[in-house]
C-alpha cells in the first residue's frame, strides 16, 4: 500500500470554495486537502497567501468621527462653547472666534493622543502574540495564531484558545461555550468518524475560535479561519470593546464639574460686580465674565489624563507587564495586597529532579539525592536502575503531556515539572546500575517511547492528581500473549498515598503498604518538602481483564485506587534572584504579601523564606487548605485583618475567590497572580488579575488585566511603580492649572471691589494665550514626569480616596497660586504708578492708555513667568527638587522653553501685538521679572522642607 500524500497536489495547493464541516471524516480531510499529520511548512506559507491571516477584520465605519465629535461636546468643552456663544451674542466677534479655535485645538489635540492611547494598548499584541501548537512536517510546533490555515492540524490541551473552526479527529476535551453560546456550563467534545446533522453548534465534534479548553487533550483539523468562522460571522465581535472607567477617570469627571461649577459662579458674580461696584456696561462686564470663564477652564485636563495612562502602558511592556485595559495602569499604583502563587512567579520554573525514592526499604540505596546539596544542582547519585526504578520511569513517561526537544530554549514543550520528570526518566534508562545519573547539562536522553495512551485523566487542580490508562508491555503467562492496560498515576502525596495499598519492591513482588511504611513515607515528605522540595509521588496498576474491557466507561475513582507506589520524586525550582529585593520594595511600599499555592505547605514557606516574605515585624502565618475549606467567612477575616503575611498551602482555585473577596471586603485593593483554567474566576474578581504570559493559559491571560511577559513577580512591583507614578503625575498636573488660576482671578476681583478704579490687569486675548499658548506644553510634560524618590516607600492610599483633597488645593490656590497673584499683582500696580497712573485715573483713552497696556502686557509675561516656578515647584510632592534634579525631565525643559518664546514673540512681533493687545516692557519691568520663577518655586520648596522636617503636620 502507498504512503499517503504528504501534501496537497501543487495544482490545487488550497481547498477550493468552503468544505461541509459535518460530512465523514475521511471526505473532510480529502476536502481540505491535508492528512492526521498536518501540512507541510511550505504548504501552509503557500495557503496563508490564497487564505490571508486568521485574523477578525475591524469594521471601524466612521468611527474616527464620532471620536473626534465626543472631544466637541465635553462638559468643559461646553463651557467653552457657552462663552463663545455669549461673546457672539455681545458682538464681539473676534473674541468669539478665538475661543472656537481654543475648542477646536482642545479637541483634535485630545483626539489625536487617545487615538496613540488606543494603539498602545492594540500594539502589545505584538510584544505577545498569541500562539496555536500545531502539526507541520509531522512535528509539534508552536505558530502565532495569525498563521493558521485551513488544513492545519491543532493540538488542543487543557486551558489553551481554541483559535480557528476544526474538527476533532482524535482525543476528548470539556470546552466552554460561552463566548458563542452564553451557556457557562462545560460541553464534552470528542472524536467522531462519521457525519452529522444537528445544528454546527451542537456538533459533538467540532470546536470553534474564541472558546477555551477546560481540560484534556485532543488533536483538530482546521475548516476555518478569520473572518470564515462562526466568530467572524458575529457582527457585534467586530466592533472596539467599550472603554472601562477607572477610578481616577470618575475622579477626574468630579474634578470636571467642580471646575465647571467655580468657572461658572465667578462669571456669574463678575456680571453684578462690574455694573453695580465697577460702573461698567453690561457689554464690558460681559467681556470679562467669559475671560474669568475661560481663565477657569483647564482645556488639557483630560489630554494629560490620557497621555499620562498611555506612558505608563508603554513604559511597563518595556519591562514586561503588558496592560489589557489604559485604565487599570492608575489602579496598579493603588493595590495593597499581592495574593501570588509560588511556582514560575516567586521561582523560575525551572523544574529540576534532585532526590528520588524508588521502591525498597526506606533508607536503602535506592534513596538518592544528597540533602545537603546545592539547590537545583539536579544530580542524582548514585543512579537508580532495576525494576522498580524502571517502572517509575515508565510511568513518568507515560503520565505527562510534555515532549522534549533539545532545540528548544526551555528543553522542550510542555509543564517544566513534566518536562523535569521526561528527563529523570531518560536518564533513568541511560545510567549504568552504581554510577551517576546524566547532569541537568548533558543532553536530555530520550526515555523508551512511551506505551500507547487509552484515555486519560487529566490534571485537577482539586484532587492535585493526574493519571493514565495505557497499553503496558506484552506479557505471557505459559499461554497466548496479551496486552494488559496500565493505570499510571503521579500528584500530591497527600492525595496519592490514600490511594496506595502496595508498594513496589526492588527485591521481590508488591508487597502491602501497611500503617508503619505510611508513616515513614509520610516522615520522608514532610522532610524533604521542608528541604524546600516539590515532591510528588508516582504510581501505577494493571487494571482487571473486566475493567480493561471497558476502559471507556471507568470513572476517575474506579481509576485511580488500589495503585501500586512505585515512587517518590524531590524537585527544586530555586528562588528568581530578583524576587528578594522586590519583596523587600513590597515591604516598604506598605504592600502586603500571600502566597496562594498548591504546593505542599513547608515547602511553600521555605520559599517564602527565602524570598524575604514574612520578613516583617508580624512575621508569617501558614494556613492549610483543608483548614481553609472548613473556615467559616468570620475566621477567615480574622486571619486576613491580622496583619501578618500569609501562605495558603494546598489551596483550590476556589479559595483565591474566597481569599479575594474577603481582601476587598477589608478595603483593600488586591493584585492576584494566576495561570490555569480555574483561576480565572479570581483573575476577574480581583482588582487586577495577573496572568502569566509565557507558563500560564489562554483562559487565565483572557481574564487577566495584566500579562506578565517574564512571569517574574517583580515585574508586579515595577507594575505598582508605575500606577503610582501615573497617578502622582495627574496630582501635579491638577496643581499646576489650579494654581494658575489664582493669579488670573486674583487682579480681576481686584479691579472689581476697587469700583473699577484700578484697571484690568489682563485683556481675555492674553488669558487665552496663557491657557492655549504657554500652559499647555508644561502641562503635559508633567505627565512624562519620572518617579519621584521615595514613592515606593510610603503606604499604598486607601481605596477611593479622592484625587483632591484639602491640603493639594491649599498649596494650589494658596500657596502657589497666592505668592504668584501677590508678584503679579504689585507689578502690575508699579508699572502703573512708575508711567504716572493715579487712583481712578482713566486708562482707556488719552496718554495713559499706553503706560496700561504695558502694565497689561507686564501682567502676562508675570504669570508666565510665576507658571516656570510653579511647574518646577509641582515636579515633587513631598522631595527636593535637587534630589529629583533639574535636568531628569527634559520634555519640561522643552516646554518651558516653548513657552518663554512664544511669550516673547507675543509682546514683540507687530501682528501679534495688534491681536493680544501688547506692548514693549521696559528694561526694568523684565528685570523685575527674573526673580518670580525663583520666589514661586522657593516658596513650596520651604513649604516641603518643612513637611519634610515634621511630618506630622
Amino acid at each position: 500500500m502507498t504512503e499517503p500524500t504528504t501534501q496537497p497536489p501543487p495544482e490545487h495547493p488550497v481547498p477550493a470554495g468552503p468544505v461541509d464541516p459535518e460530512e465523514a471524516l475521511d471526505r473532510l480531510l480529502r476536502d481540505l486537502r491535508t492528512r492526521r499529520e498536518g501540512l507541510t511548512s511550505r504548504e501552509a506559507a503557500r495557503r496563508l497567501i490564497s487564505s490571508g491571516p486568521n485574523e477578525l477584520v475591524r469594521q471601524r465605519g466612521r468611527g474616527w468621527v464620532r471620536r473626534l465629535g465626543q472631544q466637541l461636546v465635553h462638559p468643559l468643552a461646553l463651557l467653552l462653547w457657552v462663552a463663545a456663544g455669549l461673546a457672539a451674542v455681545d458682538g464681539t466677534l473676534p473674541l468669539a472666534g478665538a475661543i472656537v479655535v481654543v475648542i477646536l485645538l482642545n479637541a483634535v489635540f485630545a483626539f489625536v493622543q487617545e487615538q496613540h492611547a488606543e494603539q498602545a494598548v492594540e500594539a502589545l499584541s505584538a510584544y505577545l502574540p498569541a500562539q496555536a501548537q500545531v502539526l507541520r512536517d509531522g512535528e509539534r510546533v508552536r505558530v502565532e495564531v495569525r498563521l493558521l490555515v485551513p488544513g492545519d492540524v491543532l493540538v488542543i490541551a487543557e486551558g489553551d484558545q481554541v483559535s480557528a473552526d476544526a474538527r476533532l479527529l482524535s482525543g476528548s476535551v470539556e470546552m466552554d461555550l460561552s463566548t458563542l453560546t452564553g451557556e457557562s456550563q462545560p460541553v464534552h467534545r470528542a472524536a467522531y468518524a462519521g457525519p452529522t446533522t444537528v445544528p454546527l453548534l451542537q456538533a459533538t465534534d467540532l470546536l470553534f475560535s474564541g472558546t477555551n479548553c477546560l481540560g484534556g487533550e485532543a488533536t483538530a483539523a482546521v475548516f476555518a479561519t478569520g473572518m470564515n468562522t462562526e466568530l467572524g460571522r458575529i457582527a457585534a465581535l467586530s466592533q472596539r470593546v467599550g472603554h472601562v472607567e477607572s477610578p481616577l477617570e470618575a475622579q477626574v469627571k468630579r474634578v470636571a464639574k467642580l471646575i465647571a461649577v467655580i468657572a461658572v459662579g465667578l462669571g456669574l458674580a463678575f456680571i453684578p460686580l462690574g455694573t453695580l461696584l465697577a460702573g461698567l456696561s453690561l457689554g464690558d462686564t460681559m467681556n470679562f465674565a467669559i475671560g474669568l470663564l475661560v481663565a477657569n477652564v483647564p482645556e488639557g485636563l483630560l489630554t494629560t489624563i490620557t497621555l499620562a495612562l498611555a506612558v505608563g502602558v508603554r513604559s511597563l511592556a518595556r519591562r514586561g507587564a503588558l496592560v489589557k485595559r489604559i485604565s487599570a495602569v492608575e489602579t496598579l499604583g493603588s493595590t495593597s495586597v499581592i495574593c501570588t502563587d509560588k511556582t514560575g512567579t516567586l521561582t523560575m520554573n525551572r523544574m529540576s529532579v534532585v532526590r528520588l525514592w524508588s521502591g525498597g526499604r526506606l533508607g536503602s540505596a535506592d534513596m538518592v539525592g544528597t540533602p545537603g546539596e546545592p539547590a537545583g544542582l539536579g544530580l542524582l547519585s548514585p543512579c537508580p536502575a532495576g525494576p522498580s526504578a524502571l517502572r517509575c520511569a515508565a510511568a513518568l513517561s507515560a503520565c505527562n503531556n510534555a515532549h522534549l526537544d533539545p532545540d528548544h530554549p526551555d528543553g522542550g514543550l510542555g509543564d517544566p515539572t513534566e518536562l523535569a520528570l521526561l528527563r529523570l526518566a531518560g536518564r533513568i534508562a541511560d545510567g549504568p546500575t552504581g554510577q551517576p545519573c546524566p547532569t541537568p547539562n548533558d543532553p536530555p536522553a530520550a526515555p523508551t517511547p512511551p506505551p500507547t495512551r487509552l484515555r486519560q485523566f487529566h490534571f485537577d487542580p482539586t484532587l492535585r492528581r493526574m493519571s493514565t490508562l495505557d497499553h503496558g508491555p506484552e506479557v505471557s503467562a505459559g499461554g497466548p500473549r496479551s496486552t494488559p492496560v496500565v493505570v499510571h498515576s503521579k500528584g500530591a502525596p497527600e492525595e496519592m498515598l490514600p490511594l496506595c495499598v502496595r508498594v513496589a519492591d526492588p527485591a521481590g513482588p508488591d508487597r502491602s503498604l501497611g500503617p508503619s511504611e505510611t508513616r515513614q513515607m509520610d516522615e520522608l515528605v514532610r522532610r524533604w518538602a521542608n528541604d524546600g522540595l516539590r515532591v510528588l509521588v508516582v504510581a501505577d496498576r494493571v487494571l482487571p481483564a473486566p475493567d480493561a474491557r471497558r476502559v471507556d466507561e471507568l470513572t476517575r475513582a474506579e481509576v485511580e485506587c488500589e495503585l501500586t507506589l512505585v515512587g517518590l520524586v524531590g524537585l527544586v525550582d530555586p528562588p528568581r534572584p530578583e524576587v528578594a529585593a522586590a519583596v523587600a520594595r513590597c515591604h516598604t511600599a506598605g504592600v502586603r504579601l500571600i502566597v496562594v499555592t498548591g504546593d505542599h505547605a513547608l515547602t511553600a514557606r521555605r520559599v517564602a523564606e527565602q524570598v524575604g516574605i514574612g520578613g516583617t515585624a508580624a512575621g508569617l502565618r501558614l494556613v492549610n487548605g483543608t483548614d481553609l475549606e472548613r473556615m467559616p467567612e468570620a475566621e477567615l477575616d480574622e486571619v486576613l485583618a491580622g496583619g501578618q503575611e500569609l501562605v495558603f498551602s494546598r489551596a483550590s482555585p476556589e479559595a483565591k475567590m474566597r481569599i479575594t473577596d474577603a481582601l476587598q471586603d477589608q478595603g483593600h485593593v488586591v493584585a492576584m497572580t494566576g495561570d490555569g483554567v480555574n483561576d480565572a474566576p479570581a483573575l476577574r474578581r480581583a482588582d487586577i488579575g495577573v496572568a502569566m504570559g509565557r507558563s500560564g493559559t489562554d483562559v487565565a491571560r483572557e481574564a487577566a488585566t495584566l500579562i506578565l511577559t517574564d512571569d517574574n513577580f517583580a515585574t508586579i512591583v515595577s507594575a505598582i511603580e508605575a500606577g503610582r507614578r501615573v497617578y502622582d503625575n495627574v496630582r501635579k498636573f491638577i496643581v499646576y492649572i489650579f494654581a494658575h488660576a489664582t493669579p488670573e482671578v486674583v487682579p480681576f476681583l481686584v479691579y472689581a471691589l476697587s469700583g473699577g478704579r484700578v484697571p484690568l490687569p489682563l485683556t481675555v486675548m492674553q488669558i487665552l494665550a496663557i491657557d492655549l499658548g504657554t500652559e499647555t506644553l508644561p502641562a503635559l510634560a508633567l505627565g512624562r514626569e519620572p518617579a519621584e524618590p521615595g514613592i515606593m516607600e510610603r503606604p499604598p492610599r486607601r481605596r477611593g480616596q479622592n484625587i483632591i483633597d484639602a491640603p493639594m488645593l491649599a498649596r494650589a490656590w494658596g500657596l502657589l497660586g497666592g505668592v504668584s497673584a501677590v508678584l503679579v499683582t504689585a507689578l502690575f500696580l508699579a508699572s502703573l504708578l512708575v508711567g504716572g497712573w493715579s487712583w481712578g485715573a482713566d486708562v482707556q483713552n488719552g496718554p495713559l492708555r499706553a503706560v496700561w497696556q504695558q502694565a497689561t502686557t507686564i501682567t502676562f509675561l508675570g504669570i508666565v513667568a510665576c507658571q516656570v516656578g510653579t511647574a518646577l515647584a509641582t515636579r515633587t510632592e513631598h522631595a527636593s527638587l535637587l534630589q529629583v534634579g533639574l535636568t531628569s525631565n527634559k520634555l519640561l525643559l522643552w516646554g518651558i522653553a516653548f513657552e518663554i518664546a512664544f511669550s516673547i514673540a507675543v509682546v514683540t512681533v507687530p501682528p501679534l501685538q495688534d491681536v493680544f493687545g501688547t506692548a514693549l516692557p521696559a528694561w526694568w519691568q523684565v528685570l523685575a521679572l527674573a526673580p518670580f520663577p525663583v520666589l514661586v518655586w522657593g516658596a513650596d520648596e520651604a513649604w516641603r522642607w518643612s513637611l519634610r522636617r515634621h511630618p506630622a503636620s
